[in-house]
């Protein structure tokens, strides 16, 4: 049989059990900017919305009610991550969290991508993050004063990182992993 290449997967999509569907609703779609693109009965006692901010996805989260409570874990080890534009988005959806209610807010700069982690109002664990410029090993985690301008964090951050053994610039990092991805770098 010939060698091939892993299979490559992105994720499309995730389904979270809910309690209160319309809470839900209303928080991503209010909050956080998705759309919903379906809504429907399953069953006796479920319910499935749809919803997206993607127009190549139908659906990036599918909400499915009338499941059994489960246990939250830490928002920072169980949770969901979008990526976003910029800082100013960051700060965007930071101030739009404040305005709903959401208490907690964990601003993070992991050298890699500034980070805010939430829970949603069901204590869904999420982390709205946008890129930064640099690669560095992970984990790291430090704080993130998103009252600063762009250049300050950016500046900010590369003194922390720029001695770490493997960091380089993002596109150098991506490059060399799509070489590996490709099977032109066998390293593990």
């Amino acid at each position: 049989m010939p060698q091939s290449l892993t299979p490559r997967l992105s994720l499309s999509h995730t389904t979270v059990a809910v309690r209160d569907l319309d809470v839900m609703l209303d928080f991503y779609c209010n909050t956080l900017g998705f759309f919903v693109t379906n809504r429907g009965e399953v069953g006796d006692n479920s319910e499935m919305a749809f919803i997206s901010q993607d127009p190549t996805e139908h659906h990036q989260i599918v909400f499915v009610s009338g499941l059994p409570d489960t246990e939250h874990q830490f928002v920072m080890a169980d949770h969901m991550a979008f990526r976003t534009g910029s800082l100013d988005d960051l700060r965007a959806i930071g101030q739009r969290l404040e305005q709903y209610g959401i208490e907690g807010v964990i601003p993070i700069n992991h050298g890699n991508a500034w980070s805010l982690y939430f829970n949603d109002p069901e204590g869904n664990g999420l982390e709205c993050f946008v890129d930064s410029p640099f690669h560095v090993a992970q984990p790291f985690a430090d704080g993130l004063d998103l009252s600063q301008d762009d250049a300050s964090i950016a500046d900010q951050t590369l003194a922390k990182i720029e001695n770490d053994p493997e960091f380089q610039p993002l596109a150098e990092w991506q490059s060399s992993f799509r070489d590996r991805l490709n099977g032109k770098n066998k390293q593990g």
